[in-house]
């Protein structure tokens, strides 16, 4: 079982940004692909950006390609998704998830465990 908790969310101006972390809560942290998801309120959970367990690849949606990273640190179990030039679209719930598996993943349905999620709120 791991366990993943999300900070670093909060409120931020257009064209700011933020830093998500997401804590995991297992020695085997680089044996997980990593995912970003969001919610928005009625809306479904998309996809955001995912890295695989050695941090070598990298996946990000459209809407958000040039202006989020992704990263992990192996050493201290904990994943990042550094949001520049936030918009008001961007605006939702944030959840860090994590996949076993041979690869990183887009799919909402391949990741294993989530976390409970940051709010994010970008104002105009």
């Amino acid at each position: 079982q791991v366990q993943l908790v999300e900070s670093g969310g909060g409120l931020v101006q257009a064209g700011g940004s933020l830093r998500l972390s997401c804590a995991a809560s297992t020695r085997t942290f680089n044996s997980y692909d990593m995912g970003w998801f969001r919610q928005a309120p009625g809306l479904e959970r998309e996809f955001v950006a995912a890295i695989s367990r050695s941090g070598s690849t990298t996946y990000y949606a459209d809407s958000v390609k040039g202006r989020f990273t992704i990263s992990r640190d192996n050493a201290k179990n904990t994943l990042f998704l550094q949001m520049n030039s936030l918009k008001p679209g961007d605006t939702a719930v944030y959840y860090c998830a994590a996949k076993n598996g041979l690869s990183a993943s887009r799919r909402y349905h391949d990741y294993d465990y989530w976390g409970q999620g940051t709010q994010v709120t970008v104002s105009s």
